[in-house]
């Protein structure tokens, strides 16, 4: 099975609009939507009409431009936005004083999510991919038993062996307490040769295919004929076929 899903959904409106036409087309399966952002409430309204399968794109490294945030919620946001962007590297190294701001800020999220779309979220992902910071890995802030977001998956020869060998333990260590995909990969490059190589995979296991209508280029290859006829072959699904 291959799950399409469009990120950012509810990050502004133009991420949400080009998201919504994907899934009209046929050409995405599923979303995930921020919220505390400034296209949030539209957003839920425009997925929940339309039928969409959403999740909840977890943000903890963009300030929150919704015009209702909490302060205190912004508070808490703030160190933790400052320390994941000293580095590329920094959701590596776990933070002990901010255990507390970690939990609350996804906690508030999460709750928020529950408003807007009257249930939980299907599955959980993270902006830029934060949700597998150490800190919400080690202190297990996503709930047991979730449906979540893997880390990539690297074709042959992309990668360095220590890359592999902790994106491995991670993985690992995710199928023991969530529920997630056999493989992960990002839309880009935009080659449908290496479309029909994921589809190939998908044939046999579960993949998740990340896409960003938003961005123009990858709209545009989500909407080609090429992407369209490679996607018809294979079995289409969303996270709560999971």
């Amino acid at each position: 099975m291959l799950i399409i899903n469009a990120d950012d959904i509810g990050r502004w409106k133009n991420a949400t609009d080009l998201a919504i036409t994907c899934f009209k087309r046929g050409r995405i399966t599923s979303a995930s939507a921020m919220v505390f952002m400034e296209d949030s409430e539209r957003a839920s309204d425009l997925a929940t009409s339309e039928g969409i399968d959403v999740g909840l794109h977890i943000n903890l490294s963009e300030k929150f431009t919704g015009g209702t945030v909490p302060i205190r919620l912004q508070e808490k946001q703030e160190p933790i936005c400052k320390f994941l962007g000293k580095s590329k590297y920094a959701l590596l190294f776990y933070h002990p004083y901010l255990r507390s701001q970690f939990q609350y800020v996804f906690q508030a999220q999460y709750e928020e999510f529950i408003r807007l779309y009257g249930r939980p979220p299907s599955h959980m992902d993270g902006h830029f991919h934060m949700h597998l910071a150490s800190n919400m890995l080690f202190d297990r802030i996503i709930p047991y038993g979730t449906k979540v977001r893997r880390n990539f998956s690297f074709f042959p020869g992309e990668k360095g062996i220590l890359n592999r060998v902790y994106r491995n333990i991670v993985d690992s260590w995710l199928d023991r307490r969530y529920r997630v995909t056999n493989y992960f990969f990002a839309m880009l490059p935009y080659d449908v040769a290496r479309l029909e190589f994921v589809i190939k995979l998908a044939n046999t296991a579960n993949v998740e295919l990340m896409t960003h209508p938003h961005v123009p280029e990858e709209y545009d290859f989500l909407m080609s004929y090429e992407y369209g006829h490679a996607i018809s072959s294979v079995r289409l699904g969303n996270y709560y076929s999971l």
